[in-house]
């Protein structure tokens, strides 16, 4: 089963966009480092929110390649043929078990990293922890906190750091999310 996930993984197709997010015609393989300068592959992460405010983290599981163990945010990279929408609503539904609507599920921002776009996205979804059903092979457990435990994670390092322009537009983009959806 685990070298079926392997060869799955690995034979994932990613669309090569330009910086504006326009398709390049080109496609890569996850794992090929074949992009050029002024290229990127879209990665979509997602943030759920309850009605009172907090944040549901993600703990990533143990074995991820990367950023094993560590608390992230819920997302992954779009394959080739997905809408944004689609890739987000995708990953939300395979790690935490959560379906979501083009209503419910709402783009917050776009962010231009190395070599990647980053589009955010925001839930409000009001359950206890225990109630999502987890992708183990993703997500080691998930938990809910305080937009202060939040902060503090990021600051003590326990959260995975994005960087501060990251975070600042994330925090950003969740307060309009928050300002419209009252």
């Amino acid at each position: 089963m685990k070298s079926k996930v392997v060869k799955l993984l690995t034979s994932e197709r990613w669309e090569i966009l330009d910086g504006d997010g326009q398709p390049t015609g080109r496609t890569m393989r996850r794992g090929e480092n074949c992009l050029k300068s002024g290229e990127y592959h879209l990665v979509v992460h997602i943030w759920v929110l309850s009605e009172n405010g907090n944040f549901l983290l993600q703990k990533r599981a143990a074995d991820k390649k990367l950023m094993p163990g560590e608390w992230a945010a819920t997302g992954g990279a779009a394959i080739v043929g997905e809408t944004p929408y689609e890739a987000a609503h995708r990953e939300l539904k395979e790690e935490l078990g959560i379906d979501s609507t083009p209503e419910t599920l709402v783009k917050i921002t776009r962010l231009k990293r190395r070599n990647s776009l980053v589009d955010v996205w925001a839930i409000t979804v009001d359950r206890p922890a225990e109630s999502f059903v987890l992708q183990k092979s993703e997500v080691d457990c998930v938990r809910w906190v305080t937009p202060q435990e939040f902060r503090e994670m990021i600051h003590q390092g326990k959260y995975h750091n994005y960087g501060k322009d990251y975070f600042d537009a994330v925090f950003a983009g969740i307060e309009d999310y928050r300002s419209a959806t009252v």
